[in-house]
């Protein structure tokens, strides 16, 4: 339908096969200092969202942080398991005994298999302020790994800040991390230094080492954050370097400023002709992390924002109209806007103000029913260029029912 200047070198393209995606609400994104606690009914009810979007794993917790989050994460495991969900559940541990140890108990209670996701600080300011060296390093990630991997627990292996740490020291734990069972490497831009082009050179290394490694089955994971605005471009150029599984939080809600937004990269993915699950259930998700974390959805937030398909301009409605009428619900949603109203169950509007031409007014009364008259049209267009924003529906309606009765636009 449009021409696409966005495919070509370095973008992902529609060949390749879709990254996998790891939701991190449950976790990483109620780290956010900002964000409500959901209840456990709550959770489970967003496990059923998850897999009615098609996201195909999910981080339950950290069950180390205590009793409680160890029980609930215990229960959401158990619901993916009894209700057969087809979400492969992970729990975020460190690289210490104890929390090796609470994933463990919560697959055994649970009767669901775990991935852990053991985590160490790779940087060298976080050496720095531990006293870590490098045998401190590999010993934490060699115990840590060893010990999931012999009480049968896949294994993610986590470095943490790696787009600040030194490919020596990056080398040489994920080698560790192999050598111990690890399954899984994951590349977290935990600070959201990362640039795109960044991304794709650190993705491009761990791949050389794990094909120095002739470890071509291990699957590579790609964990973002926005501190300086670039998390959701990363994360597409980690793609089109060849990650194998993305990690986002709804809205984008986690730590400091938050995490690369699962909605948006999901919308991403679609653009880019890489994703193949459901769009409109994405609705209901963002509403549910909205509402249980207490996270307003900014107005001018992409696809899912209260003025994401909305527009009051003159010449803008002009098109749309003549689209409407085609009744392709797609056309009319990309008439103005790369995203379709139509994708996530949502229509386009078109609103009356002052930057409006007589096109908005008569798609106004069309979409409503209510029978254009030149006079009508004239006195809602009048009233719309004398106002400095755009009008309500009740303030429309009011100068409907004045010209139905006779009366002329309200002053």
């Amino acid at each position: 339908m449009t021409h696409d200047w966005n495919r070509g070198k370095g973008a992902p393209e529609p060949s390749m096969t879709p990254p996998e995606l790891d939701d991190e609400t449950l976790r990483d994104g109620l780290q956010s200092p900002s964000a409500l606690q959901p209840p456990l009914d709550e959770k489970i009810r967003f496990l059923h969202i998850l897999a009615d979007i098609g996201i195909q794993a999910a981080d339950i917790g950290l069950p180390a942080a205590g009793a409680r989050t160890e029980e609930e994460v215990t229960e959401l495991a158990r619901e993916i398991s009894t209700n057969r969900l087809p979400i492969v559940p992970n729990c975020a541990a460190r690289t210490l005994e104890g929390d090796v140890e609470a994933v463990i108990r919560a697959a055994e209670s649970s009767g669901q298999e775990i991935e852990a996701a053991i985590f160490l600080g790779s940087s060298p300011i976080r050496s720095e302020v531990e006293r870590w060296d490098l045998e401190s390093l590999l010993r934490m990630t060699r115990e840590s790994v060893g010990l999931a991997v012999r009480n049968g627990l896949p294994v993610m292996f986590v470095t943490e800040d790696s787009t600040r740490s030194h490919p020596r020291i990056l080398d040489a734990v994920y080698s560790e991390a192999l050598e111990a069972g690890a399954g899984r490497l994951c590349i977290a831009d935990t600070a959201g230094a990362s640039t795109p082009e960044g991304a794709a050179r650190i993705v491009a290394f761990l791949r050389g080492v794990l094909e120095k490694r002739g470890a071509r089955n291990i699957r590579l994971d790609w964990h973002g954050h926005m501190d300086r605005g670039l998390g959701l471009a990363c994360a597409l150029s980690a793609v089109g370097a060849g990650i194998d599984r993305l990690h986002g939080s709804g809205l984008g809600v986690g730590e400091r400023v938050g995490n690369v937004p699962m909605d948006l990269l999901i919308v991403n993915l679609k653009l880019a002709g890489l994703w193949e699950g459901a769009l409109v259930p994405l609705k209901d998700y963002v509403r549910w992390v909205s509402k249980q974390t207490g996270t307003p959805i900014p107005r001018r937030y992409p696809a899912f924002g209260s003025d994401a398909y909305r527009t009051a301009t003159g010449v803008h409605a002009s098109a749309i109209r003549k689209a409407m009428k085609r009744e392709d619900p797609e056309l009319t949603g990309l008439m103005y806007s790369s995203v379709s109203a139509s994708w996530f169950g949502f229509r386009q509007m078109v609103e009356v103000g002052p930057m409006s031409g007589r096109s908005n007014v008569l798609c106004w009364l069309e979409s409503r029913g209510i029978q254009e008259t030149t006079d009508l049209v004239e006195s809602i267009l009048g009233s719309a260029k004398e106002a400095r924003r755009t009008l309500t529906e009740e303030e429309i309606l009011e100068i409907v029912r004045r010209a139905q009765a006779g009366k002329g636009r309200p002053t």
